[in-house]
């Protein structure tokens, strides 16, 4: 009868052990998949690895142009920003800034048109893409001359212009918004529940599964 039991337990040992193993397996696989998701959703993007307008992203802001677009119903400003790469190539791309924080980025449009000699230091600039409408395409066509250093220029037209400038811009006037995501919901449930299973079967008494022993004696006592 021991040996039977010992058997039993040596079983329910060895299935706890693989059922563990497995647990463990499927919450790091649910740990990395809920961090990533919790990234995607919290993090800001680079504003070059942006595909959609709902991806919140920055742009770190090197040099800068003087508005030459302008909504006065808004009071927001748009701008030509030149973000540099750490290889020493450089991108142009555009902003909209609310004009009453214009003192913030005052240093580096100073600098950009040489006003002042000493180089200030890069500005991490965060908002949401906005896609560009045909009206400011063209003064952004119009005006781009009159940033862009010579030895550097591109003739920007129509049919280049995604090419070069993207077909949004960075809208900093937008606060960061918080939303529902399902998957991340759902995948933390799922968490929570291999975790709880997970305790449940380590801290399991592996009783050896039997009729109880009222029973057991009851049968004893018809034979």
């Amino acid at each position: 009868m021991k040996k039977v039991n010992k058997e039993k337990t040596e079983k329910k040992l060895t299935i706890k052990l693989i059922l563990c193993i497995v647990y463990l397996i499927v919450i790091t696989i649910l740990f990395v998949c809920s961090y990533q998701l919790f990234q995607s959703k919290y993090s800001a993007k680079p504003w070059g690895e942006v595909e959609s307008v709902d991806e919140y992203s920055y742009i770190n802001v090197s040099r800068m142009s003087e508005k030459f677009a302008y909504y006065e119903k808004e009071n927001i400003g748009i701008h030509f920003v030149i973000e540099k790469e750490s290889t020493g190539v450089w991108h142009t791309y555009l902003i909209a800034i609310d004009e009453n924080d214009y003192d913030k980025y005052k240093e580096i449009i100073d600098y950009t048109y040489e006003r002042t000699k000493e180089e200030p230091k890069p500005l991490k600039v965060y908002g949401y893409p906005e896609i560009i409408k045909s009206d400011l395409k063209g003064l952004a066509i119009k005006n781009i001359v009159n940033f862009v250093p010579a030895e550097n220029e591109v003739t920007i037209t129509e049919d280049n212009f995604e090419t070069y400038l993207t077909n949004s811009y960075l809208d900093t006037t937008k606060e960061k918004q918080d939303y529902f995501s399902i998957i991340l919901f759902i995948t933390l449930i799922l968490l929570f529940i291999m975790i709880a299973l997970f305790l449940f079967t380590v801290f399991d008494k592996n009783k050896v599964i039997s009729l109880p022993k009222v029973k057991k004696e009851k049968l004893n006592n018809k034979n």
